[in-house]
C-alpha cells in the first residue's frame, strides 16, 4: 500500500491488495504517457518525493487511468506528516481525527502523531473529481464485438418479485442489441408457470425449490449458452442501450468484465463513478463478463448463501487473478429496492444493519470475506469504521450528521455491539473453518 493510513478508511478496498503475480493496480508516473501526466497536479506540500510520486499514481487510477503502464510491486515507508497530508488531501477532515485517535489508542507514539497531525493542518481539500479522464474515442467507437453479435446469456434470478421482474423484462425487450438470451432463476412461492410467455424475449424460465440466490446464479451460469455472461436483478431499470455498451466497453478496453453502476430510484449517476475507471467493485445486479472467466477462477462461493458480499468476493478474486474489470458508467442502472422480496425476504437485507438485537453485526459472510482476504487487523479496522455507522437506520447512511450521531450513540450501545460482533466474529470463523464452496465451470 502506498500511504500507509489508508488502510484505517480503505481496510478492505480491493486496490490495497497487490495481484497474485505482485503487481499493483497503481501506476509508475515515470511511465504514465505525457497525455495522462498532463492531467496530474504534482503536489510539491509533500514532504518527500516518494509522497508525491505515490499521489501522482493514486490520483492517476482515481481520475480514470486505464492502461498498460508499468505497476509498483512494493511501497516504501513515507513521513508520518505526509501521511496525514494524504489523508486531509481526499477525505474529510473528521476522518483524518478519526485516524489520529485509532493511531493514539493503538499505542503509537502521541508526540509523533499530533506533531505529524497538525503540520497537516493547512493541506487544501483536493477536487479532482471535477477533471477526470475523459476517453472522447468511445463516443465514435464502432465495435467489433458488437458486430459480430456473440450470444449474451442474461441471469436473472427472482424471489416473489413478479411485478417488478415483469418491468425489467419490458426493458429488456427495447434493447438495441437483440442477440441474447436470459435465463430467469425463479425461486418464488407460488411459481407462476406462465409468467414468462407474454414477452418477445428469448427466455428460459427455469424454477428452483430452494431460495438460494447464489445456487440460483451458479445454476444459470452452467445451463447458459453464451460465451459472455450478463448479471442482472429482478428489482431495476435499464436503459435501451445497456447490453450494448456493456459489450462496447469489453471490446474498447479489451476488458474481461464491465462493471456498471447502480444508482437509487429519483437520483442520478454519482459523481464519483461517472467516468471510466478500474473497478474497485463488482455487483452482481449490473455486470457483464466473459464465460471464460468463471471457467479459470470458479463460480460464486456458496458460503455467501442467503448473506451478502458474495459479488464482492468474487469481483477481488477476478481482481486478483490479473483480470481486468472497468466500471463502466454507461451501462448504468436504476436501484427500484424491492421492500419485499429477494434477500429482504431471507432476512439479510442490509451488511451491518441487524433486525433484532442479538442478531450477528455484520452479517457473517462479511468477516468472512474479510478475515480471508485482507487478515484479522484489517477486519477488525473494518468493523471500527463500519460498525458505529450502521446504528443509523439504512436510509440516514448517507446523511454526515446523522452518521455522527450515530457514532456517539453506538457508545452507549457498546455491550450490546460487543455481543452482535463476537457472535458475528464466531459464526465467521466456523465458516473459514468449513472452507470456501466454489465449484469449477466445465469448460466446453
Amino acid at each position: 500500500m502506498h500511504f500507509l493510513l489508508l488502510k484505517y478508511l480503505q481496510p478492505t478496498h480491493y486496490l490495497q491488495l497487490c495481484k497474485k503475480d505482485g503487481s499493483s493496480v497503481f501506476p509508475l508516473p515515470e511511465k504514465l504517457p505525457s497525455e495522462i501526466l498532463d492531467k496530474l497536479s504534482p503536489d510539491f506540500g509533500f514532504k518527500s518525493e516518494q509522497a508525491r510520486a505515490y499521489d501522482l499514481s493514486w490520483q492517476a487510477i482515481n481520475k480514470g487511468y486505464i492502461g498498460t503502464a508499468e505497476t509498483y510491486t512494493s511501497f516504501k515507508k513515507l513521513p508520518l506528516e505526509d501521511e496525514y497530508r494524504f489523508i486531509r488531501k481526499y477525505f474529510h477532515p473528521a476522518w483524518a481525527f478519526y485516524v489520529l485517535l485509532i493511531r493514539l489508542f493503538s499505542f503509537n507514539n502521541p508526540i509523533n502523531e499530533i506533531t505529524a497531525f497538525k503540520k497537516s493542518y493547512n493541506t487544501v481539500r483536493s477536487n479532482y473529481l471535477k477533471q477526470p479522464i475523459v476517453y472522447k474515442n468511445w463516443f465514435s467507437f464502432d465495435s467489433k464485438l458488437v458486430s459480430n453479435k456473440p450470444l449474451v446469456s442474461v441471469v436473472i434470478p427472482t424471489l416473489n418479485r413478479y411485478e417488478y421482474l415483469k418491468d425489467v423484462l419490458k426493458d429488456f425487450e427495447q434493447q438495441t442489441y437483440k442477440h441474447f438470451e436470459i435465463l430467469i432463476i425463479d425461486q418464488s412461492k407460488p411459481f407462476q408457470e406462465d409468467f414468462c410467455k407474454g414477452f418477445n424475449l428469448n427466455i428460459r424460465h427455469i424454477q428452483q425449490s430452494e431460495p438460494a440466490l447464489w445456487l440460483a446464479r451458479n445454476s444459470a451460469i452452467k445451463k447458459s449458452k453464451g460465451t459472455i455472461i450478463a448479471l442482472s436483478e429482478d428489482d431495476v431499470r435499464i436503459e435501451p442501450d445497456w447490453l450494448e455498451n456493456h459489450l462496447r466497453c469489453l471490446d474498447f478496453f479489451k476488458a474481461d468484465i464491465s462493471a456498471g453502476v447502480f444508482y437509487p430510484e429519483g437520483s442520478s449517476v454519482p459523481k464519483e463513478r461517472s467516468f471510466f475507471s478500474v473497478a474497485s467493485q463488482f455487483a452482481t445486479g449490473n455486470a457483464m463478463l466473459y464465460k471464460s472467466v468463471f471457467e479459470k477462477i470458479g463460480l460464486f462461493d456458496r458460503q455467501f448463501e442467503k448473506q451478502r458480499m458474495g459479488d464482492g468476493e468474487f469481483g477481488l478474486r477476478a481482481y486478483l487473478n490479473g483480470y481486468k474489470s472497468i466500471s463502466n458508467p454507461h451501462a448504468s442502472c436504476i436501484d427500484v429496492k424491492a421492500a419485499t422480496g429477494g434477500l429482504r425476504q431471507m432476512g439479510s437485507w442490509d451488511a451491518f444493519r441487524p433486525k433484532t438485537l442479538f442478531a450477528p453485526r455484520p452479517i457473517p459472510s462479511v468477516l468472512y470475506f474479510f478475515r480471508k482476504y485482507f487478515g484479522r487487523k484489517r477486519a477488525v479496522l473494518a468493523l471500527f469504521k463500519s460498525v458505529p455507522l450502521s446504528i443509523i437506520p439504512y436510509r440516514y447512511k448517507k446523511n454526515k450528521k446523522m452518521l455522527i450521531l450515530g457514532a456517539l450513540i453506538s457508545v452507549f450501545l457498546l455491550p450490546f455491539i460487543l455481543i452482535q460482533v463476537i457472535i458475528s466474529w464466531r459464526l465467521a470463523s466456523k465458516k473459514l473453518r468449513e472452507g470456501e464452496m466454489i465449484e469449477r465451470l466445465d469448460v466446453r
